[in-house]
């Protein structure tokens, strides 16, 4: 088990944002106690294992959330959005099926 890793990433906007990374980090084997600042976009784990690393990583990344010094294209920045909009509203599960179901509410109008 490895200690404390900070990582700095790109399109955190709020506390939702903040929330989707927490819930989500938190279900990975091996990752325990995540910390996130909305406000300078860091993202601290008091302990992860090395086989974790990568799946930190991809999280991140699927979610739309890249680090700093990774590319941030239009197509991570809108996927940030919808993550952190599925996480806040609570008619979801944060599954990609809430995310969907708010899509199409926006569809209907409603």
């Amino acid at each position: 088990m490895e200690k404390q890793l900070t990582l700095a990433v790109q399109n955190m906007k709020c506390g939702g944002c903040a929330n989707t990374i927490t819930n989500t980090l938190l279900k990975i084997d091996g990752v325990h106690g995540v910390h996130v600042d909305e406000t300078t976009g860091s993202v601290a784990i008091d302990e992860w294992t090395e086989a974790s690393l990568t799946e930190i990583h991809d999280e991140l990344h699927r979610l739309g959330y890249p680090m700093v010094d990774e590319e941030n294209s239009l197509f991570s920045k809108v996927k940030s959005y919808a993550s952190c909009v599925v996480e806040a509203d609570p008619s979801t599960d944060g599954s990609r099926k809430g995310s969907r179901r708010v899509a199409s509410r926006k569809g209907n109008g409603k």
